[in-house]
């Protein structure tokens, strides 16, 4: 039986051999809540020691798209399970959710040891970086749905949070400073765009270092998308944050607002941070509208934190301790929507 499935393009051995890799890096994730290994039908985590009044679960299921393209074409696959990992828990963080565990899905065309081992490496990176531990996943190799090249990867994970200190942003009021936390790079997110602007019609190479770029356009691209977990629980357990914003998919335009309560809108003053190169790029070789580019990346930016006016300067200083660059970005005004400069509606 095992040759026949072979023969229909499923090759059991390797997918053995592959688990037998990850495991060394699974290992590196686990925190003293796990309960049994790995390898179990399913994955299980001890509740009982968190002191909570009342503990509320917090969960965020992401993938992380059209960027696994350029990691097919640059043959370069540690790091992007740091992305699958990144766009999970960055997602429940702004709830104020510590992320407990996390468990990834890997389906590909030919289940390949060592490539499936880069991909469980770099998941297993970035659950340490985010403090949670990788308690399952499931490799499922499927011939004739991907070629021998491809795979999809897509991640799931569960925080915990007591319910009288969930960030729900309903009590920001206008006054409210806003604090974005550097990006970076594209992170996760406007990849379709990136490939038909850069590589298709610019036909860049991934191999060339282009404008004020400090590395080869593929290394560029392939970035991890920052894990901002451990600075904002570190804020939390000292500053009131009264909402959080994860800057992915529709840029600032749509993710801000997604933070503010009715009649509440965003003032973003541009020119207080820095815009990576990577950005100009992009808006110089595909002649991309400012709005545009808004309304799509994260330009520069990867969190926006809303804090009160007396409060800003001291979050901005214990968020440089924690290794962030972190710059006063805005602040909140009566109204709705994201402006620019003052007044600039985009």
């Amino acid at each position: 039986m095992a040759n026949a499935y072979k023969q229909a393009g499923v090759d059991i051995e390797a997918g053995y051999e592959a688990v037998s890799r990850m495991k060394k890096h699974v290992q590196t994730t686990m925190r003293k809540e796990v309960l049994g290994g790995l390898g179990g039908f399913g994955g299980m985590f001890d509740l009982s020691k968190f002191a909570l009044e009342e503990p509320v679960l917090v969960s965020g299921t992401d993938g992380v798209g059209t960027k696994l393209m350029l990691a097919f074409m640059a043959d370069k696959h540690d790091t992007i399970g740091i992305d699958a990992v990144a766009m999970c828990v960055n997602d429940i963080v702004v709830q104020g959710a510590e992320p407990l565990f996390f468990l990834d899905y890997i389906a590909c065309g030919k289940a390949e040891p060592s490539k499936i081992e880069n991909i469980v490496k770099g998941i297993s990176e970035g659950c340490r970086q985010a403090g949670c531990a990788l308690i399952g996943g499931e490799t499922a190799e499927m011939p004739g749905m991907y070629s021998t090249e491809e795979y999809d990867l897509a991640g799931f994970t569960v925080g915990i949070v007591d319910k009288k200190k969930i960030v729900t942003g309903e009590k920001i009021e206008a006054g409210h400073v806003l604090i974005g936390l550097a990006s970076s790079g594209i992170h996760s997110n406007g990849y379709s765009l990136v490939r038909k602007v850069l590589l298709e019609d610019g036909e860049l190479s991934l191999d060339r270092i282009y404008g004020r770029l400090e590395l080869p356009l593929g290394e560029e691209l392939l970035k991890p998308t920052k894990i901002y977990v451990k600075p904002i629980l570190e804020l939390l357990k000292k500053y009131e944050v009264y909402g959080m914003a994860h800057i992915t998919g529709g840029g600032f335009i749509e993710n801000i607002p997604r933070m503010l309560p009715e009649g509440i809108g965003a003032e973003i003053e541009l020119g207080s941070w820095e815009i990576q190169p990577i950005f100009s790029l992009l808006q110089e070789v595909g002649k991309l509208e400012e709005k545009e580019m808004f309304n799509i990346f994260n330009m520069g930016i990867g969190m926006v934190v809303a804090v009160k006016e007396e409060d800003a300067n001291d979050i901005v200083r214990l968020l440089e301790e924690q290794g962030e660059t972190a710059r006063i970005i805005g602040r909140t005004v009566q109204g709705a929507g994201v402006t620019f400069n003052g007044g600039t509606a985009l």
